[in-house]
């Protein structure tokens, strides 16, 4: 059940692909820096002046590129056939913004159609025709992916549903065709903003749905026990194991396991965690990583200023960290990239760099096309 992977994109095809209107709009010490660089990430932020954007990075953390938006991002989604990457709004969002990463072309806003918003995630088909997004169907309290044609100015055409209520992030698995869904199980309307209307009711659940035809494939649920364990963010590892982190909307004073995985035909499992580790997430996780070439998955809790790193095979904590507002996450090397809302970038090796004018959002996304 592995997520469709590539391989990270080559600097030196970055830097041909970008061409010299995209070199001439970098400073000389951010041009020297890329030409340096082993990777190039994606993240929305927020500058301290109040606006908006989606910046390009390059691995020792230079801004290599930005685009305005017209309010708070979420999470970055990349399609390596057309080299085009999409920002999705925050929830309760109503856009999305199609943006060439090297600066060429003109960024397209997509707008979510009447009845519906975005959850901040998507993903695209194999081939970049077709882009997905978590979306919620308000009026009817369910959560729908809606289809959007990127060959034909990304109009929307189609939708489905997630069997479940307040879909957050999604994954496109190895085969091409499945699609696995973090159904967080919240109630939500725009008419109440972020308000969450159904928490002591709530149904979390993790489902595959066949993003060809619409249909159901397998459908978990927590026990009800954890109901109010609202499932969000998910990656999957080389052994082809889906490992998700939840935010829990119970008493405070609950130290419910807050990472779990999941495997096709079988109940999904909880990591059992030490107590100090698990009390320092502060009962949410934000993003979740998985660096297949170092066997690793990583977990972030911006709550609780704390970073984890697992091994994905024991699923033993190998590593901790503290880190200010650390929630954006993606693999490097052997290691994790991350990102705070206190400006800072951290490197695996440790390495910090500041951007004192940035916050950082929720998540990152390492950018990447095929071999």
């Amino acid at each position: 059940m592995t997520a469709v992977r590539t391989p990270l994109i080559d600097r030196r095809d970055f830097l041909r692909a970008a061409g010299a209107g995209f070199m001439a709009t970098m400073t000389p010490r951010a041009w020297a820096k890329t030409l340096d660089a082993d990777a190039v990430f994606a993240t929305a932020f927020v500058k301290r002046d109040g606006s908006y954007g989606a910046a390009v990075l390059s691995e020792a953390g230079d801004v290599l590129h930005a685009i305005d938006l017209p309010d708070r991002g979420h999470d970055v989604t990349f399609d390596p056939v057309s080299k085009r990457s999409v920002v999705f709004a925050r929830q309760p969002g109503t856009f999305a913004v199609v943006f060439d990463h090297t600066g060429r072309d003109k960024p397209l806003t997509i707008a979510s159609v009447a009845g519906r918003h975005f959850f901040g995630h998507g993903v695209f088909s194999p081939d970049g025709a077709l882009l997905y997004a978590t979306e919620n169907d308000f009026d009817n309290a369910a959560g729908v992916v809606g289809v959007y044609d990127a060959r034909s100015g990304f109009k929307r055409i189609g939708e489905f549903p997630t069997y479940g209520m307040g879909p957050h992030e999604l994954l496109l698995l190895g085969d091409g065709r499945t699609i696995a869904v973090a159904n967080g199980g919240i109630e939500t309307h725009p008419d109440y903003g972020r308000a969450e209307l159904n928490i002591a009711t709530m149904k979390p659940s993790y489902v595959l749905v066949d993003r060809i035809t619409g249909d159901l494939i397998e459908k978990h649920e927590l026990p009800s026990a954890l109901h109010q364990l609202s499932i969000r963010h998910m990656d999957c590892e080389q052994a082809g194991t889906v490992w998700f982190g939840c935010q829990y909307r119970g008493p405070a004073t609950d130290r419910p396991l807050l990472v779990g995985r999941a495997a096709r035909g079988k109940d999904l499992q909880l990591l059992d965690m030490p107590q100090d580790v698990l009390a320092g997430f502060r009962n949410y996780i934000g993003s979740v990583a998985a660096n297949p070439a170092a066997g690793t998955v990583a977990v972030t809790s911006p709550e609780g200023n704390s970073l984890a790193v697992i091994d994905a095979s024991s699923g033993r904590i190998v590593a901790t960290r503290a880190l200010v507002e650390v929630c954006g996450l993606a693999p490097d090397g052997s290691g994790f990239v991350a990102t705070t809302g206190a400006g800072e970038i951290v490197e695996g090796n440790g390495a910090r760099r500041s951007e004192p004018d940035y916050v950082w959002d929720n998540h990152m996304l390492r950018i990447s096309e095929p071999a």
